[in-house]
């Protein structure tokens, strides 16, 4: 398929510096959770989004020395660094692609836990993390040492194989950006005070990078122009727009956001495609250079608006390369439709802030290139004879499907309800999720191309249903429900006045339950259901007060960088939160709390309540087939399978990933012990 000619602005080649980009598809630096515990696994990932048409890949940030340890992310301390990173470079060169590292120091954002070496930052402040102990202030021999150790950081970079290195100010968690930040630098001395003073350090490290290897290299500034503090902090209309003026022709390329990273990488919920725009879009006035610029871009006619309305140079992207690596190729080619479009919700961010590698709702392959060879784009063809029924349309279901088609298997997918999509159907006409209907667009989307695949929904499967199909082998995928008797992770047995007729559950919200308020939701999921649910009851007029045994709501969406806008979007609306909290019992009038440290009791009057706690398998087919095995063996099924939510409930992109690896473990070799390649730590001779 050809593509379509308004796209040919998203393919010219853009110089910068001394190197120039193939097209203007640029991954930004972003975390993978893999760091330099997992170097092959990062390497690969980012290889196969060169594979995919990203011009430029980026790493994550990247400290360079033991002052600034970060013990989860990459390092370049010294020459023994360089092979991993020649790793990932020599990847990405071989598809012909750019890549760059985000050189960073962390200051007093860490407490170095590894290297045990005090931190440093502008002026004397408490380091970040919740753990006693201060960075000291620099002294003038310390700002020199750090020009150094930036210096041959940027060397040791070219000798990686890297093409751009970055001098990296942004999301308020570098040194850089606090030696700028009024907030963060109180010296009186001439790289504090003024702007210009402030900048002294960001400037001079820009020319260092240039003078060290700028002949081949492009030296690129990431910058964040706004800390959306208003007069407290750097702003667009402000300071934000006098730095760059100040510096506009210093880097090769500026690359320009907002802080902290939470507002950066804000969700769908919170923040729409192009949310940044009105932030930077003043960078390209005031620089001749090219600028790069994110928005969790999927559309590619943003994209081309951001470009000939002068916004931007490049398409900067960190979540939509995870979702789909491929996506430029998609764009190139003419395959909009097979776009797996970035859905906003942070499940990345919230498996990397938990120090493993990342995973993804959208792309279930992500993290798995490497140690599992699973490739976003390719799988193996079909070894078996197999037929499959897959009963149950959600999220599982429709991936197992969507893959096992493009194996080439005969598969049936039989739907109770009349709409196929499941809890992602459900829970995207909840508040703010809406782009969650997004993983079942692009399933739905690969299906109706697939004639192997065959949907049936209004089918309801009985026993007989699954033996008259003549399918070889059946994967349950029927889904869990909400528990209605306040089993959850506090509370282990069922609730006293469980039975109660004024008991709901987010199931009966969504299925629009009528009922009266005021409302009490019992939040011991601690993620986005009962926040969403509140802002739901709430947006109908009624009363509704909030409680978590937690000290927060929506605990799990820190992880997801939400906690906080989560937590103000509900106190806005006037939604009372109750935390630290255990439920005791639920009665007709209310709810009976304890403190969750001193038991001291408490009770909140309400005529509904609605209990957010754990939910449970919708696996009765399953066991039901499995109570006669005679009579499955006698219809031909060889094996029935539990997958997704029906063997057990959590997040949509683990349903996701289970129904990927039912269709890709399909006819394969029963895997090793350990299910994967690992990345083992060689043992060094000099003990």
């Amino acid at each position: 398929m050809a593509r379509d000619r308004r796209y040919d602005v998203l393919f010219e080649p853009v110089k910068i510096g001394p190197v120039t980009a193939r097209n203007r598809f640029y991954q930004v630096p972003h975390c993978s959770g893999m760091g330099r515990q997992f170097p092959t696994s990062s390497a690969v990932m980012r290889g196969i989004k060169a594979e995919g048409g990203w011009a430029v890949i980026s790493t994550e940030q990247c400290d360079f020395h033991p002052t600034g340890d970060v013990r989860t992310q990459i390092r370049l301390w010294d020459e023994k660094d360089i092979p991993t990173h020649a790793r990932m470079t020599e990847l990405v060169h071989r598809h012909g692609s750019l890549a760059a590292v985000e050189l960073c120091h962390p200051g007093h954002h860490s407490a170095s836990f590894y290297a045990r070496e005090t931190p440093i930052a502008p002026s004397p402040i408490p380091v970040r993390a919740p753990f006693p102990g201060q960075a000291r202030a620099m002294d003038r021999q310390d700002i020199a040492d750090f020009r150094k150790w930036h210096r041959r950081a940027a060397v040791l970079a070219q000798q990686a194989g890297f093409d751009i290195v970055y001098v990296y100010a942004g999301h308020a968690i570098t040194l850089l950006m606090f030696f700028l930040s009024r907030q963060y630098n109180q010296r009186s001395d001439e790289y504090g005070g003024s702007l210009e003073n402030r900048a002294r350090l960001f400037r001079e490290c820009i020319e260092d990078a240039h003078d060290a290897v700028g002949e081949s290299c492009a030296v690129a500034v990431r910058l964040a122009v706004d800390e959306l503090l208003g007069e407290n902090g750097m702003t667009a209309g402000a300071e934000g727009r006098e730095l760059v003026e100040m510096l506009a022709e210093l880097p090769d390329l500026w690359d320009v956001n907002i802080s902290a990273w939470e507002n950066d990488s804000a969700t769908s919920r919170f923040a729409p495609e192009g949310f940044q725009e009105q932030y930077i879009d003043f960078v390209k006035s005031v620089t001749t250079k090219p600028v790069v610029g994110v928005g969790r871009f999927t559309s590619p006619d943003s994209m081309v608006s951001q470009i000939k309305r002068g916004v931007l140079d490049f398409i900067g992207a960190a979540r939509p390369s995870i979702a789909d690596p491929f996506l430029p190729k998609k764009i190139e080619e003419g395959h909009l439709d097979d776009i797996r479009e970035c859905i906003g919700c942070n499940i990345c961010a919230a498996y990397n802030n938990a120090s493993v590698p990342l995973r993804c709702t959208q792309n279930p392959t992500q993290g798995e290139e490497w140690r599992k060879g699973w490739h976003p784009e390719r799988i193996a063809a079909k070894n078996t004879d197999d037929s499959v029924l897959i009963v149950g349309a959600g999220p599982a279901g429709l991936e197992a499907a969507r893959a096992l088609g493009q194996r080439g298997y005969q598969v049936l997918l039989a739907e109770a309800k009349t709409e196929i999509g499941g809890r992602v159907i459900r829970e995207s006409r909840l508040p703010g999720l809406s782009a969650w209907s997004r993983v079942l667009d692009y399933r739905a989307t690969q299906l109706r191309q697939m004639a192997n695949v065959k949907i049936y929904p209004g089918s309801p499967m009985s026993i007989s249903d699954v033996l008259e199909t003549d399918c070889s082998l059946v994967a349950i995928a029927t889904g869990a429900s909400w528990a209605r008797d306040g089993v959850g992770r506090t509370l282990h047995q069922a609730v006293p006045g469980a039975g109660s007729s004024n008991i709901y559950t987010p199931d009966d919200i969504m299925a629009d339950v009528e009922f009266e308020g005021p409302v009490a939701i019992y939040d011991d999921d601690h993620y986005y259901m009962g926040s969403v649910i509140a802002e739901m009851l709430r947006h109908k007029g009624l009363d509704v007060t909030l409680i978590t045994p937690s000290s927060v709501v929506s605990e799990f969406s820190t992880y997801t960088l939400e906690q906080e806008h989560v937590q103000a979007k509900l106190l806005t609306l006037g939604v009372r939160i109750v935390p630290q909290q255990n439920l005791v019992a639920v009665s007709a009038d209310g709810v009976d709390l304890a403190c969750v440290y001193t038991g001291k009791p408490r009770h909140v009057e309400a005529a509904s309540i609605v209990l957010v706690t754990s939910r449970i398998p919708n696996d009765e087919l399953y066991h039901a087939l499995l109570r006669d095995e005679a009579v499955i063996k006698q219809s031909g099924i060889d094996k029935v399978t539990r997958i997704g939510d029906c063997y057990a409930p959590s997040i949509i992109a683990d349903a996701v990933y289970a129904g990927h690896k039912y269709a890709r473990d399909l006819g394969a070799e029963a895997p090793e012990e350990v299910p994967f390649k690992r990345e083992l730590i060689e043992l060094t001779p000099d003990y």
